[in-house]
């Protein structure tokens, strides 16, 4: 009998990625790129940038914590045969899903990176798990191309729910496979295993024909109809494309991706209309610090994509007035009638005054004290209504008491690898020894930025 977190089926249908732009107000549609800069000399988010900054030790302290029980997520809600990371696992009890999903192994080999860094688990045991999830994600799953399936079972890797062969999710999995080769070094096989992972996958093929990735495949149906080729998530997995040893795609589709502009409250930035996840998973594994290319900044741009979060979650407070500086963010999560894709600005989804802890944890190195000060007063206030053996739920309503029954994998994740970038910025820095990274960002023109680390703001 197969077992299904719920409500993996109907996250299943849906695939867990936001496949088309939500629907927007008339007025509230992004600007071009070129249309913006008309009007905005320095480019979008410049103004707004400022270097990290240091948090309290009350608040390093109890991201010490969380990373800890997130690193216990990812060992025990894992297969111990395949490795596979689950998608999703009640927050207390045990699971018998047998979903897994590779964007939440990929979160989940970066993971036992951090949890060995950290000593949160014995270096053994993390350094033997990842080589046994390499061996068999090489070995044994299925896959076309090199790429491999959104939902598989946990055990075996067959495909689940008739998912998608998914470029993106696979460009996750290889960004959890590389931080293990780099850190695990001195281990001859994880390192051939990851390396002959990354040669294996045929980014050419993924084109289509196209100038932009496709985001998938089927088999009985072939390439799915949408590309990537909106800004969003995709910026590491075109620089791992663009830099493959064996099957690279052109430089100039760097350039050819739509970077359309959003204004919010006087800022201006570079986003699709996507919830605010979509400015966190580019930065959890690549590092955009103080550089930039022919567009911006993309640290910067995040930061300010996060103000104006920030700001618009003000204003929101004022239809739910628990929304406020202590506790604010909203992205992509559970809900009380299921996964809902959902945020702002500009505003998107049903909105019901949920809040989602992982929308201000994947933020935290771009607005450290805020989003660390909302980490805390979430804990604080809410107590162990929210905060579990694995970390905070996934989201919660403080009016009508709804608090979410399992822990997603891949919010999770976001949320464990972006406290570790904060506090030492440990996967910035293993992720970016791959050198095919290196060569990819100097293909598209990647520089130092003079004005990185200028505060006007």
């Amino acid at each position: 009998m197969l077992a299904l977190g719920a409500p993996a089926a109907s996250l299943a249908a849906g695939f867990q990625n936001q496949r088309e732009a939500p629907p927007v107000s008339p007025g509230q549609q992004p600007k071009t790129e070129a249309e913006a800069a008309r009007n905005y000399k320095q480019g979008p988010g410049v103004f707004i940038n400022r270097p990290l900054t240091q948090i309290s030790k009350e608040a390093d302290a109890l991201l010490d914590d969380l990373e800890g029980r997130a690193s216990d997520f990812f060992y025990n809600e894992a297969s111990p045969r395949s490795g596979l990371v689950r998608d999703r696992a009640p927050a207390a009890g045990r699971s018998m899903s047998r979903v897994s999903s590779i964007a939440a192994t990929g979160f989940g080999l970066t993971a036992l990176c951090i949890a060995a860094k950290r000593d949160y688990l014995l270096q053994q045991f993390c350094e033997e798990r990842v080589e046994k999830t390499l061996a068999f994600l090489l070995e044994e799953c299925p896959h076309e191309h090199g790429f491999l399936y959104h939902f598989i079972d946990i055990d075996s890797g067959q495909r689940m729910f008739g998912s998608e062969l998914s470029s993106i999710d696979t460009s996750l999995l290889l960004c959890g496979v590389l931080t293990c080769r780099q850190y695990f070094a001195g281990n001859a096989r994880i390192e051939a295993l990851a390396t002959t992972f990354y040669r294996r996958i045929d980014w050419e093929w993924m084109l289509n024909g196209g100038e932009t990735l496709s985001m998938g495949w089927l088999p009985d149906q072939g390439f799915l109809k949408h590309r990537w080729d909106i800004y969003s998530e995709l910026m590491t997995m075109y620089l791992m494309a663009i830099g493959s040893p064996t099957h690279p795609i052109p430089a100039d589709t760097w350039n050819t991706l739509q970077r359309p502009v959003i204004e919010y409250s006087g800022i201006q930035y570079i986003s699709g209309v996507a919830p605010l996840f979509i400015h966190q998973y580019a930065h959890a594994w690549c590092d955009f610090r103080d550089k930039r290319d022919l567009h911006t900044n993309y640290f910067t741009n995040s930061i300010a994509a996060t103000r104006c979060h920030q700001l618009w979650c003000l204003v929101l407070g004022q239809k739910f007035p628990w929304i406020d500086q202590d506790m604010w963010g909203i992205t992509a999560s559970d809900s009380r009638e299921g996964y809902r894709v959902w945020g702002g600005p500009p505003s998107m989804g049903p909105l019901d005054g949920t809040l989602v802890p992982c929308a201000t944890a994947g933020s935290l190195p771009f607005l450290p004290p805020e989003c660390s000060h909302v980490l805390l007063s979430m804990k604080q206030k809410m107590g162990d209504r929210v905060m579990t053996r694995y970390g905070f739920v996934d989201a919660f309503n403080p009016r009508t008491r709804w608090f979410a029954e399992d822990i997603l994998g891949i919010d999770q994740g976001i949320s464990v690898l972006m406290m570790e970038n904060l506090r030492s910025g440990f996967v910035w820095e293993y992720f970016m020894k791959n050198p095919e990274i290196l060569h990819a960002m100097d293909e598209v023109q990647f520089h130092p930025d003079p004005d990185a680390n200028r505060q006007i703001l």
